[in-house]
């Protein structure tokens, strides 16, 4: 260790996360220069885009995805890692908001979607610190048990096989004696994002998709039933266009989406601990967070690092909160070293629950996956490239919408962000 900070970045803006510090997976791809064609453009590479260039690809379909910074650069590279079945919101609540039908096709489609994920890590041998031990959805105060055990009844009732933990059980599974109970899901697990999406990269480029990197789309329009993008370097024509660029849209002519509300999410890491100290945390690999309002994350990584996350865009006053945070669920790791300090960004739809949107004659926008990107970001790609070449929107998780707007989407994101730093700030004296 040297004697700098380990909180200092050398760079302000994009601080070197955990996820690109020990990425096994590698991949680089050129920038568009020149004029191409395709069935297919995709604009993003996170997991929406890279899973349906990916499904596109094995449909013998050409392909070609433009991701303006390098693969995984979003939400993708900067993500918890926790592999979730089913949304933020409990599944009556999906029911209730989408309508009987369509609202428990979704529930049973992410019930399936952590399958999905593992199975595609497996066939396609993507290094990514695959961990199925499932999650671990803590009870942070007596209200958050209550609200944990509604969830359990609805997700038993349609079959998952979760089950309630009391605070003993989970004081044993995490080391922390500072929860009231906990929500184990076997369906879930962990990975190492930036490596998963990655791995999806390398995969889809196998199969035959051409994917461009530093490759900002400039603009985009539709004329004589096909669809031109321009970047700096090149243009490409395709017949059908997914936009997958989720809470890192940048805005070209012809692409505007809505403006959505943001969250912005840090994550602090610490030095690889041995047995000695940490053994005892989450022995058994189960990756979690927590029923508070502005919500704590918490898990470990292949090298034995403890990972702490909670809302917020960084910065002195949230990292001093998660030393402290830290130190209070466990204390033994008061004055571990940290490694790493990142964050990144969530676009978060007022009812939680993720569009897809119309754009233009075949083309289709995927978004707001309100914090679970992994599992749905990869089902929902897969569907999406699906269905435009086929022309039919039927085997889609959510209905297509021709509109969508976010009331006071800036105004929002302002106050998520003033939420967590009270609440930060608050804590001081934990």
């Amino acid at each position: 260790m040297t004697g700098r900070n380990p909180l200092e970045r050398k760079d302000k803006t994009e601080p070197e996360s955990l996820w690109s510090a020990s990425a096994e997976e590698r991949f680089a791809a050129p920038d568009l220069q020149g004029e191409r064609s395709a069935d297919l453009a995709i604009i993003g590479g996170g997991y929406t885009g890279l899973s349906a260039a990916l499904a596109a690809a094995e449909q013998g379909a050409e392909v070609v995805l433009l991701e303006a910074e390098r693969v995984g650069h979003g939400g993708s590279g900067r993500n918890v890692g926790l592999v979730n079945a089913g949304l933020w919101l409990p599944p009556d609540a999906v029911a209730a908001r989408l309508g009987e039908g369509p609202g428990e096709a979704l529930n049973a489609t992410l019930a399936a979607a952590p399958t999905r994920v593992f199975d595609l890590i497996a066939q396609h041998a993507i290094a990514c610190e695959p961990q199925r031990a499932g999650t671990l959805h803590l009870a942070h105060a007596p209200g958050g048990l209550k609200d944990l055990r509604r969830r359990a009844e609805q997700a038993q009732a349609r079959g998952a096989p979760v089950t309630l933990l009391d605070g003993d059980e989970t004081a044993r599974r995490t080391g922390s004696e500072r929860f009231h109970g906990a929500l184990h899901d076997p369906r879930a697990g962990t990975i190492q994002p930036l490596s998963y999406a990655r791995g999806l990269a390398r995969a889809a480029a196998g199969a035959g998709a051409r994917i461009f990197e530093r490759s900002a789309v400039v603009a985009a329009e539709h004329h004589g039933g096909q669809w031109t993008l321009r970047t700096d370097g090149g243009k490409l024509r395709a017949r059908r266009l997914l936009m997958a660029t989720n809470a890192y849209h940048r805005p070209a002519e012809g692409t505007r989406l809505p403006d959505l509300p943001v969250v912005q999410f840090f994550q602090i890491a610490t030095a690889p601990l041995g047995d000695n100290i940490g053994g005892d945390i989450l022995p058994g690999g189960e990756g979690c967070w927590d029923t508070g309002t502005v919500m704590t994350s918490l898990r470990r990584d292949a090298a034995g690092r403890v990972i702490l996350g909670g809302m917020g865009a960084g910065g002195q006053t949230h990292e001093g909160w998660a030393r402290r945070k830290l130190a209070h669920l466990l204390p033994r790791l008061a004055d571990a070293p940290l490694e790493h300090v990142w964050s990144g960004r969530i676009a978060m739809t007022g009812d939680h629950l993720p569009r897809i949107l119309r754009l233009g004659p075949g083309a289709l926008a995927v978004f707001g996956y309100s914090g679970r990107g992994i599992a749905p970001g990869t089902v929902f790609g897969e569907a999406a490239a699906k269905a435009l070449l086929a022309g039919d929107e039927a085997g889609l998780p959510v209905p297509c919408v021709d509109s969508h707007a976010e009331a006071l989407a800036a105004l929002r994101t302002l106050g998520f962000e003033m939420a967590a730093r009270v609440v930060h700030l608050v804590s001081a004296r934990l």
